[in-house]
């Protein structure tokens, strides 16, 4: 892999226990472990895994559910635009700890959109 590509979407998958979900990940499909995020109590919140030059999402959420991440260069300007579209945000533009700023938001049919200036 080289250190030019830049990555764009995120599929983010959610599982209850995202630490057993990713070692069955990596056992049954090859996947590589690549960062693990955790909450002040151990929780994993955010995890990342490879796969040749793919990122695959985690968390722990509603299993079977899904959403997708999209870098943008600019989490203020697309926010705005998405907002005056109409869609609903459900997490506010903010800086975050990892680094990014970012915010999420719905479309009509209830899928999660997550934007953000975030690249694994």
């Amino acid at each position: 892999m080289t250190s030019d590509i830049k990555r764009t979407f995120y599929p983010i998958v959610n599982y209850s226990d995202p630490v057993k979900a990713m070692e069955w990940l990596e056992k049954a499909f090859g996947f590589v472990p690549h960062h693990v995020y955790k909450d002040d109590e151990g929780r994993v919140v955010h995890g990342e895994m490879r796969y040749d030059t793919g990122v695959l999402m985690f968390g722990n959420g509603e299993p079977g559910t899904s959403a997708v991440y999209v870098a943008v260069d600019d989490p203020d300007a697309h926010h705005d635009r998405a907002k005056a579209a109409g869609a609903e945000i459900f997490r506010e533009l903010a800086d975050q700890d990892y680094g990014s700023r970012d915010y999420a938001a719905r479309d009509p049919e209830g899928n999660e959109w997550y934007f953000g200036t975030y690249r694994s």
